[in-house]
């Protein structure tokens, strides 16, 4: 192994034990308590170490919805590329796909659906702001593919696939936002699979053509 390829390796190591203690701290004290000085505290390194891997609070922040778009990817894409699949059923695959996301890190998750409704986008490097819109676009893009096959197929109503695509993710980022909430009052209740269940269903009924 070379020296530069050991610096790199090492680049990346520092920058993952960065992302860990972020996550620890942004979990116990939620993004506005938190600093970077925290999170140095938390990852043994000093603050200017941490500035070194990350410009700002918000580009750690952002930086740790990539993970969770990178996978989010990957399963869209096995129920896109499953062959011989009825569009009905297809739906209830992504359905369980996109549960399958927040079981992967709910964390992450629902800090990545603060992030894409808030200002911190605007406070990211050019690079990292284009690549979560470029697997936003992805996913989103997937998802669309989905419903152009039922409408082509007659099996969906003739509305454009990115409309529907958008109100699939609104849908799902809904109820995830809605059942965390209700975890506040009801902390051995989680509804959430269920929810999603009948949310999908509904919606399913609503698309079918005839």
């Amino acid at each position: 192994m070379g020296i530069q390829e050991r610096k790199e390796r090492e680049k990346e190591r520092r920058r993952q034990q960065i992302l860990v203690a972020a996550k620890r701290v942004f979990s116990a004290k939620g993004f506005s308590k938190a600093t970077m000085e925290d999170i140095a505290r938390e990852a043994e390194l000093s603050p200017g170490t941490l500035y070194l891997y990350f410009i700002n609070k918000d580009e750690l922040y952002a930086s740790l919805s990539l993970r969770i778009l990178h996978y989010l990817n990957i399963r869209l894409e096995h129920v896109v590329n499953e062959h011989g699949v009825p569009p009905e059923k297809r739906i209830v695959a992504l359905r369980n796909a996109l549960f399958d996301v927040y079981e992967f890190d709910p964390l992450i998750l629902i800090n990545m659906f603060h992030l894409q409704s808030s200002e911190t986008l605007h406070n990211l490097s050019e690079d990292l702001s284009n690549e979560i819109q470029q697997l936003s676009r992805s996913s989103l893009r997937m998802i669309s593919r989905i419903f152009e096959e039922g409408i082509a197929d007659g099996t969906f109503i003739d509305k454009h696939p990115v409309a529907l695509a958008d109100i699939v993710w609104s849908l799902f980022s809904g109820v995830v936002l809605w059942e965390e909430s209700k975890k506040l009052f009801n902390k051995d209740k989680d509804h959430l699979k269920q929810t999603l269940e009948l949310a999908f269903d509904i919606f399913l009924r609503g698309i079918k053509n005839g």
